[in-house]
């Protein structure tokens, strides 16, 4: 049996038997303190179809190792046969999932030793995820790594087990991805760039399906509902899973001839499923924003267009978050994005009015991003007014924007 990769494994966080400290802040009082109880992920196997493995296969280039990897990749996804047709495409066998293997822990294998320059990008997903497309925008021929949560990658980038996550923040017409906003001031890492996806939703189904003869669909809530005019047409049983390659692996996986997926076309072309459908998208502008995050900040520039990311928190009182947002108006600075979030630690704030009592509110953290660079004196400015009356700030990243086309 051929060498098993580590980085060719998805990432989840079950059987942990390892602990680590991470850096936090308490951002009610800033006392900063260390967590040592929290769990490091572990590295769980499930294959992943690479495309270059099919166009070595296609050439005839693949050697007698290279035959056993994709022997023994074939069965950890659950493929029971690999089969070259007349065309020289590669033909796939799905076999049942009750036989795909137990997972790896990371105690298995010791970390294998990264090749050349080659960066390991973590995303949240399975082989297939619109995340996995953006990791290869973001960084081109990077070693993708898949992810079975969000945090999982957040802690793969911290504990050096990749260089960089790319995940997403928000979406054109879903919105924000609150989770992640969540996350950014949970974990230490820094923002280093973004990219924004195009996304084609597929209708995806098993081979010779038609799609009249669905009778339910699965896929991510918000892909389920970006696509509500064309599944509404359809008649089918909308069911909701984690993530939309996860559905178009579970369809391939049991053969379910009822039931299609709302997923990628990369993901049809890895799990061995027909497009029913193209585009089925209800808004043709359907793009995600991604944040590509790594240990350590960039240095800022001022040669180029860079956006910068903060998130602070005020004091109650008339009219404190207009002044926040003063400090970039009276500079010239626009703003792209406003968010807020409640303060997990500290969800309420109590105030005593010797005129009206006690009163109670709900504390915020608000995200903000500008477009400008940390190396331009009016941003640095801006900053140190806001710090002015801000309870508490920080810089989550300077970072150079995403001015290519999305698609």
């Amino acid at each position: 049996m051929a060498t098993r990769s580590l980085m060719s494994l998805p990432i989840c966080k079950s059987n942990l038997n390892t602990n680590f400290a991470i850096f936090n802040s308490d951002y009610t009082d800033h006392r900063r303190t260390f967590d040592s109880g929290r769990s490091c992920p572990q590295l769980h196997k499930l294959f992943t179809i690479n495309c270059k493995l099919k166009q070595r296969y296609a050439r005839g280039a693949l050697g007698s190792g290279d035959h056993n990897t994709q022997n023994y990749n074939a069965q950890a996804f659950g493929l029971q046969r690999i089969s070259q047709n007349e065309n020289g495409d590669l033909e796939f066998t799905v076999r049942d999932s009750n036989t795909l293997p137990k997972p790896l822990s990371l105690s298995d294998q010791s970390l294998p030793v990264s090749q050349g320059s080659q960066l390991r990008v973590a995303y949240q997903g399975v082989p297939g995820a619109y995340s996995e497309a953006a990791a290869a925008k973001a960084y081109p021929n990077c070693e993708a790594v898949p992810c079975e949560q969000f945090e999982t990658a957040f802690e793969s980038v911290e504990l050096s087990l990749v260089d960089r996550a790319v995940l997403p923040i928000e979406n054109s017409l879903g919105g924000s991805i609150h989770r992640n906003y969540d996350l950014l001031l949970r974990h230490r890492l820094h923002i280093v760039g973004e990219v924004q996806f195009a996304v084609h939703h597929c209708l995806l189904g098993v081979r010779g399906v038609k799609k009249e003869e669905l009778h339910r669909v699965l896929s991510h809530p918000q892909a389920l509902a970006q696509c509500e005019y064309t599944l509404s047409k359809l008649g089918v049983i909308r069911e909701a899973v984690d993530d939309t390659a996860g559905a178009a692996q579970f369809v391939a996986l049991n053969k379910l001839r009822d039931t299609g997926a709302v997923a990628s076309a990369r993901a049809a072309e890895i799990y061995d499923l027909d497009i029913l459908a193209k585009d089925i998208q209800d808004e043709c502008d359907n793009v995600t924003r991604f944040l590509m995050l790594a240990r350590e900040p960039i240095i800022p520039r001022v040669d180029r267009p860079f956006k910068t990311s903060i998130v602070f928190t005020l004091e109650e009182g008339p009219g404190v978050l207009f002044k926040a947002l003063a400090v970039f108006a009276m500079r010239d600075i626009n703003l792209t994005k406003i968010e807020s979030r409640p303060q997990r630690k500290r969800p309420l704030r109590v105030t005593d009015d010797s005129s009206n009592g006690s009163a109670k509110y709900f504390d915020y953290l608000f995200y903000v991003d500008f477009e400008a660079s940390m190396a331009d004196a009016q941003a640095q400015n801006a900053l140190g007014h806001l710090q002015e009356f801000a309870t508490f700030m920080r810089v989550l990243g300077s970072y150079p924007m995403d001015v290519s086309p999305s698609n």
